[in-house]
């Protein structure tokens, strides 16, 4: 099912990767870099394994986890994000669980306590954004649209963990493959810790009907 955004860039449509074709989401990878050479395995797996996994592997894992071409799927892993028709980003969101990375790493656990296993919290964990369409509102956008997938969904919250650089610097190491902060703070985010100084954890929860048919019988009573 299609959503929409409308930013300072335009006009922008979100579809489940399931619902696309694998050649949209290989046009917003594209054939170098980071994107091409990670596939978003990077995140599910420990070092090792990724280290040891041929390109080919990863690109084939991720095109089998996003379940393009199969709108029946029952599952997938992202959105892809159109403008005027053209793909033009991808955002992981699933249960934050999927992300094997996050269950061990500091950033994500730093300062609360938590159950790593609480597939009611979602996770917005990458970001690619296709060269061409940079610097265009496409970041915010496609927050906009994980949140609405991983709500429609049945998320209960949903997380980022977005950098933000110093200003004037450019991100040179793609460090922003988490997004920038100012995506989140857009998106009505709010901060949950500051683990270190160029990184938060953004949470936004969302108000179940349940809760809010529960809080009405409260007053009513």
């Amino acid at each position: 099912m299609a959503t929409s955004e409308t930013t300072s860039g335009g006009a922008t449509t979100f579809r489940p990767a399931n619902e696309v074709p694998w050649e949209d989401l290989d046009r917003v990878f594209g054939e170098r870099g980071d994107p091409a050479r990670c596939h978003c395995q990077w995140l599910k797996t420990s070092d090792r394994t990724f280290t040891d996994m041929p390109v080919e592997e990863r690109t084939r894992r991720f095109r089998a986890e996003t379940g393009c071409d199969d709108p029946e799927a029952r599952e997938t892993t992202g959105i892809v994000a159109y403008r005027d028709g053209e793909p033009v980003g991808w955002a992981a969101v699933e249960p934050r669980p999927a992300f094997v990375r996050f269950r061990k790493t500091r950033v994500q656990w730093a300062g609360r306590q938590e159950d790593r296993a609480d597939e009611g919290v979602w996770a917005i964990a990458c970001f690619v954004v296709r060269k061409g369409f940079r610097r265009q509102g496409v970041s915010h956008a496609l927050v906009v649209g994980a949140v609405e997938h991983a709500r429609r969904h049945g998320a209960r919250a949903v997380e980022g963990y977005p950098m933000e650089l110093a200003p004037g610097v450019e991100d040179i190491w793609g460090e922003l493959f988490v997004g920038p902060r100012s995506a989140f703070d857009a998106a009505g985010f709010l901060e949950v810790t500051h683990p270190t100084t160029r990184r938060s954890v953004m949470r936004l929860a969302f108000q179940r009907d349940d809760d809010q048919r529960d809080g009405s019988q409260r007053e009513d009573s």
